[in-house]
């Protein structure tokens, strides 16, 4: 079951979130559309291949294209499927491409679940525009999760993967991780952001860089304390 945190307009791009399941977490799905062309983006299709179709069809959608923020099992476990239904293209950063075709690599098969998708069409790199409709967006490599993590900047806000979330930041103790380079990515590459930027992470609700820059303790302190639920 999926739960919709959040459907509405902004600036002529319709923007659903959605909250999927996966063993055991919650991780979220992004669509994005242009209310003009109806042409979307699915940003991380963790799980839920059937309701994102749904979704897509009762909106009259016509989705382009599938980017990932990262290649761990929880946000690609629905790719296949959907890219086979939908024909169309995913875009992964360069540095977490092999993720995709290695259970090993992207967690799965610690679950269980040995996802093993065909390699991605696309390989992105920092500082890339990808033009959806009127929806320009912005790739910014944000490793420290991952090697190829990304964010993704948009008018309507930023997507922040498993990099930043709302007064945490992501986990660094899973092979190909860096703390120094994700507080390098959040300090350098996102900090620079606008304190009203939103931000839609890769679990949990959303937050702005207002927000995370005054009260997000792993940012504020720039030590990595405890435990990161991610």
């Amino acid at each position: 079951m999926k739960i919709p945190l959040y459907a509405g307009f902004l600036n002529e791009v319709d923007i659903m979130i959605f909250q999927m399941p996966v063993q055991g977490k919650s991780s979220n799905c992004y669509i994005l559309s242009c209310d003009a062309s109806k042409k979307a983006v699915i940003i991380d299709p963790g799980s839920g291949s059937d309701a994102i179709m749904t979704t897509l069809m009762k909106e009259h959608l016509d989705p382009e294209l599938i980017i990932l923020t990262h290649g761990h099992h929880d946000h690609i476990g629905a790719v296949e499927k959907l890219r086979k239904e939908l024909q169309i293209k995913v875009a992964v950063h360069k540095k977490d491409a092999e993720m995709l075709i290695n259970p090993i690599k992207n967690r799965s098969q610690f679950w269980g679940t040995n996802i093993t998708l065909s390699p991605a069409e696309i390989c992105l790199e920092d500082n890339q525009k990808i033009v959806i409709g009127n929806m320009e967006i912005s790739v910014i490599h944000t490793p420290g999760h991952t090697p190829g993590s990304i964010s993704l900047l948009t008018d309507q806000g930023l997507f922040s993967g498993d990099t930043l979330f709302d007064g945490q930041v992501g986990k660094t103790d899973l092979p190909g991780g860096s703390i120094d380079d994700l507080l390098s990515s959040i300090h350098n590459k996102l900090l620079v952001l606008k304190d009203d930027v939103k931000v839609y992470p890769g679990h949990g609700g959303s937050t702005t860089i207002g927000n995370e820059r005054s009260a997000n303790p792993y940012i504020r302190y720039e030590l990595w304390k405890g435990e990161i639920s991610w």
